[in-house]
Order: C-alpha cells, then sequence, then structure tokens
C-alpha cells in the first residue's frame, strides 16, 4: 500500500513537472533578451540563461522569431551577427533610427578603407606589411582605426623591434554586419584582379601568419 502510494505521488510529480516543460513558451522569453540588449548574445549565453530549456529548443525558437520579423511589415529583424544574434532595423527604415538617435554614420576615409581590407583580409598582420601594400605610411590610419575599435592589438612579432600585430574586433563585424571573418566577400569578386591578388597573395618578408615563428604570443594582448 505504501509502496502504491509513493508511485503515486511520483508519477503526479513527473507529470507536473512534464506540464510545466511542455507549457514553456521560449519565443516570447527570447524575444525579450534580444529586445533590450545592446549587443548580439551568444548561443552558449543564453543557454545559461535558460536552464529551464536546452539548445535545441532556445534554436528552434530563435528560427521561429527570425520568420515571423522576415515579414515586410516589421521594422526589425533578428540577426545572426558577430557569433552572436541581435534586433537590427532593416537597412530600409535606418534613416529614421538615426533621426531619433541623431547618430552620425561611421566615416572612413578610403585610406582608411584601403588599411582596413589589408588588415581584415590579411590578419594577423604588422605595418611594414600593409605599408608595403599600399606603398605609403599607414601609421595614422592605424591610429584612427584603432581609436574606432575596429582593429584591435593582437601581441608583437618576433622581428627586430617587435612590430605591433593589428587583426580586426567585435566591433568591425558588427559594422558590417558580418557574424564572422570567414562570411567577408572573396576579395576577387569585388576587386580588380590585381589588386586583389597584392592583399591576398603578394609575398612579404616582414608577415607571416599568428601562431607561426617569428612572433611572440607572450604580448599577446586580449
Amino acid at each position: 500500500m505504501d509502496y502504491s502510494i509513493s508511485y503515486l505521488i511520483r508519477e503526479s510529480i513527473c507529470d507536473g513537472a512534464d506540464r510545466i516543460m511542455n507549457e514553456f513558451d521560449i519565443k516570447p522569453i527570447l524575444e525579450s533578451l534580444f529586445f533590450v540588449s545592446d549587443s548580439p548574445i551568444r548561443l552558449e549565453t543564453l543557454v545559461d540563461i535558460l536552464p529551464e530549456s536546452n539548445q535545441e529548443a532556445i534554436l528552434e525558437g530563435i528560427r521561429q522569431i527570425q520568420a515571423e520579423y522576415e515579414d515586410c511589415s516589421k521594422g526589425i529583424e533578428l540577426t545572426e551577427i558577430a557569433g552572436g544574434y541581435q534586433f537590427r532595423t532593416k537597412p530600409g527604415w535606418a534613416g529614421w533610427v538615426n533621426r531619433l538617435k541623431r547618430a552620425k554614420a561611421v566615416k572612413l576615409s578610403q585610406a582608411a578603407l584601403e588599411t582596413l581590407a589589408i588588415v581584415a583580409y590579411r590578419q594577423p598582420v604588422i605595418r611594414p606589411a600593409i605599408e608595403e601594400i599600399r606603398g605609403v605610411d599607414s601609421g595614422s590610419v592605424l591610429h584612427t582605426l584603432l581609436e574606432k575599435g575596429l582593429i584591435k592589438i593582437m601581441g608583437r612579432k618576433d622581428l627586430p623591434g617587435r612590430p605591433i600585430v593589428y587583426g580586426t574586433t567585435k566591433t568591425f563585424l558588427e559594422l558590417f554586419s558580418l557574424n564572422a571573418l570567414s562570411d567577408l566577400p572573396n576579395l576577387q569578386e569585388i576587386q580588380p584582379p590585381r589588386a586583389s591578388e597584392e592583399i591576398l597573395e603578394k609575398p612579404s618578408s616582414s608577415s607571416s601568419p599568428l601562431g607561426e615563428e617569428g612572433w611572440s604570443e607572450e604580448e599577446k594582448v586580449e
């Protein structure tokens, strides 16, 4: 008799837990989190915030939100960007949002765009390698890009003078609506052949991939 009562109680508790999980609608919770966040939220963070759920259910909730906001009547969309997810204004309505925020668009000179492109496609890269491609001094341009948070110092290379190694930042990904560096367009498709070959293939004695012999990880900057 006692066994039967215990069994019934246990079954009742399990049924109640199942009902709670079945009734747990993750979509509005995710929608609220994305709405209040100023930066992309990583999937790992969502899993930590929502222990009541699981990764598969969270991804399904994200897909539902993305599908809903694809509708042309919606002014925002859920975008996978910089390694996470974020609500962003659809490009067609950005002008009105800028009026409200009185935000100034990020403006980059031709020299800054050239330098940023070299860093993006050749990173990790040092200043002499950048100047070898551009043919002019790039110190002030690199300083500007650092101030804007578009590039970062990744460490120093084990060469005379220990030159600084540069790479792009999460801000760079967000600004250009990229989820990862692998989303960068193929340079040959957007540049004349000679120019793209210079950036991607030009050999340089002053530049080598990060992690190969010739640079110091001891001075790596996070």
